[in-house]
């Protein structure tokens, strides 16, 4: 793999700028062709693409298939399928005033694009936008994670055998190498992560005026009122709160409970974990792990002992924590002053509904927001709440629909992709009106001749 370089990066940018310039990537032909390569090429790397995420997370092969390899695969193939008709340009009305001119939008690609992807859907979360990259006709250097070290390893084996550098290049190292691009000159940054280094991204971005797409997260609320239906409503929680062992920026971050469900309610999900896992969890071959030691030591920091309901166990030596559900919690206690990130579900409990709120208001705006319960009640929260996006009686499942965008909103992250959405992500829509020479009309020339006629027709 490659390591990066001051003079490296130097070097492999002017290459893209060059390449850009000689107008290949625009054409519809070039782009279909790059994505079927990927495609290809993500079908023949499937097995091993499996077997890294589980050597990274621990990832059953159905869960890595589910979670990350199929969304890829469907995502490059409803850009082929929609790559005509979303990049031809688009008729606009025209004002009776500007008439005969005509109005049209034109996609061009945004340029060199910089996509810095995370841990914990390594695969997914670096190749989903570099498809937005392809079907735009940008060109983009891609940085994986230094933590998910394996599916780095087979992802830089498909881009190098896949593309030229030139066009699509993917560089690796960890904090050192990212300050070095932080300093170079990008067209469009698009960084998943957390607020933390999402602030470092944005401030690199200002030195030159680089629009950034950031990807964010923070403590998403999930709300059981008491008219949800509560087997379902636990079965979907527990799903949601392990898929990856917890380590997904849109699990439910904590549990805002209706008074008089609350106890059976974390028996349910406790209950369901078991059904799911086996028990004990940490048994189970399909329980995924800590991605490493320092994040293991930090999710066990945060729990306090003496608030545990269920679960609370955990391996060093695998880094698994059992599923855990911490009672009687507040909003002053260490779980709830970052986002979690891990198998630990905080459960406070409310009166009415706009305790709820209130508490929601507390933090940022999260990246998700879930409800269970009565469909009227979800509107009224809905309405009242900001999230990047929503669920009513489900969890995470809105990732899943490539017709969505998927973005935050303030803290939880700026801008959004998926489907059409990433194929805008990476263009710039440009604006162009073309006006006839065959009549030109004297109302907009000095000293405007027949204006108080024109006039009415502007107002």
């Amino acid at each position: 793999m490659d390591f990066l370089t001051d003079s490296g990066i130097d070097a492999l940018l002017q290459e893209q700028n060059k390449f850009f310039s000689s107008q290949q990537t625009k054409a519809i032909s070039f782009r279909r062709d790059a994505l079927k390569r990927l495609l290809a090429s993500c079908l023949k790397h499937e097995e091993n693409i499996l077997k890294a995420l589980h050597q990274d997370l621990n990832k059953s092969n159905e869960e890595a298939y589910l979670t990350e390899f199929s969304l890829v695969v469907s995502e490059i193939k409803l850009h082929l399928k929609k790559l005509s008709t979303w990049s031809a340009s688009k008729r606009i009305k025209t004002p009776l005033v500007l008439r005969p001119s005509r109005s049209r939008i034109y996609y061009e690609p945004i340029g060199i694009n910089l996509i810095i992807a995370p841990w914990n859907y390594p695969f997914f979360l670096l190749f989903s936008p570099l498809v937005g990259v392809l079907s735009s006709g940008s060109c983009a250097i891609l940085k994986p994670s230094a933590d998910s070290k394996h599916t780095a390893c087979i992802m830089d084996v498909i881009i190098k055998e896949t593309f030229d550098p030139k066009h699509i290049s993917i560089v690796h190292g960890d904090k050192i190498e990212n300050q070095i691009l932080f300093k170079k000159r990008f067209d469009h940054i698009f960084f998943t992560g957390g607020c933390a280094l999402g602030k470092i991204v944005m401030k690199a971005a200002a030195e030159f005026l680089t629009p950034v797409t950031l990807e964010l997260g923070g403590k998403s609320p999930c709300i059981i009122d008491k008219s949800a239906a509560l087997k379902v409503a636990a079965k979907r929680i527990a799903w949601s709160k392990t898929i990856n062992a917890g380590q997904t920026c849109i699990a439910p971050d904590y549990l805002l409970v209706h008074h008089s469900i609350k106890n059976e309610l974390m028996e349910e999900i406790h209950s369901a974990w078991n059904k799911m896992y086996g028990s004990p969890v940490l048994n189970s071959s399909n329980y995924p792990k800590i991605i490493h030691q320092k994040h293991f030591d930090r999710l066990i920091g945060l729990m306090d002992r003496s608030k545990i309901k269920y679960g609370g166990k955990s391996n060093a030596n695998t880094l698994q924590i059992e599923p855990t559900i911490l009672s009687d919690i507040t909003t002053k206690d260490a779980v709830m002053q970052e986002e979690i990130f891990g198998p630990i579900l905080p459960v406070i409990s409310f009166e009415n509904i706009d305790e709820a709120i209130k508490i929601i208001d507390e933090f940022e705006k999260p990246l998700a927001l879930y409800y269970y319960g009565d469909s009227n009640q979800a509107k009224s929260v809905l309405n009242k709440t900001s999230s990047g996006g929503a669920c009513i009686n489900d969890a995470m499942m809105h990732v899943a629909n490539p017709n969505l965008p998927f973005g935050g909103v303030g803290h939880s992250g700026y801008g959004a992709y998926h489907g059409y959405e990433s194929f805008l992500c990476f263009s710039h829509r440009k604006a162009v009106v073309t006006t006839p020479t065959w009549i030109d009309l004297p109302f907009k020339y000095v000293p405007f001749k027949g204006f108080k006629w024109l006039k009415k027709f502007m107002t």
